[in-house]
């Protein structure tokens, strides 16, 4: 090992940044999960999108923090056409449908769990319930975050609170979508604080 190398872990372990295959570990010994639902096809204002706004912002928590991702996929997937999404999600959320998803993760191996999604008319989508129902958050840590086009985090935190009654719901966060779409350096500095104030980095 070259001298270089030797100060650079030797100021790496001083200030507790360490790389492990291009991820930054988190700050806390915790275990993280980033669970997002996110969605491609026709987007209001942004045209045809091949990688959705959440997921733009969720690669980004788990690159910052270490995390594992997992992606909560429609087993019958919402339409491209952005006002047949609408109508679907309009629906959905009438009846409080509970979409299923394809796959599976074991929360019960995570301390901290990052929950994102779009904000569709003022909530997040209901299969981002079936995974929360479907799921023991017992004794865990919920951030959730969203992508949005004007409305915030909306209720989405208070609703994740009453829908796991038993898990900790820590201070989350929005980007507009436009942003984490067009602009992925100010996207990525908007993580990092928020990052920063939950002490993740």
């Amino acid at each position: 090992m070259d001298i270089s190398r030797r100060k650079f872990l030797a100021l790496a372990g001083a200030t507790g940044l360490f790389l492990s295959f291009g991820k930054v570990h988190a700050a806390s010994n915790e275990k993280i999960l980033v669970v997002y639902y996110s969605r491609t096809g026709e987007e209001y204002g942004l045209g045809n999108i091949t990688k959705g706004n959440t997921a733009i912002v969720a690669e980004i928590i788990a690159q910052k923090t270490g995390g594992e991702l997992f992606e909560i996929k429609p087993a019958t997937p919402y339409p491209d056409s952005y006002e047949e999404c609408k109508t679907v999600a309009s629906r959905e959320k009438a009846t409080k449908a509970r979409p299923p998803f394809v796959g599976s993760v074991d929360v019960a191996n995570y301390d901290l769990i990052f929950v994102g999604y779009p904000i569709w008319y003022g909530d997040a989508p209901q299969i981002v319930y079936t995974f929360l129902e479907g799921n023991d958050f017992s004794g865990k840590k919920i951030v959730p975050f969203c992508t949005h086009g004007g409305s915030g985090l909306s209720s989405t935190d208070q609703n994740i609170s009453l829908t796991c009654p038993t898990a900790q719901i820590l201070q989350g966060f929005a980007i507009q979508g436009k942003t984490a779409q067009k602009d992925f350096s100010k996207t990525e500095s908007l993580v990092e604080e928020n990052l920063k104030r939950l002490n993740l980095i």
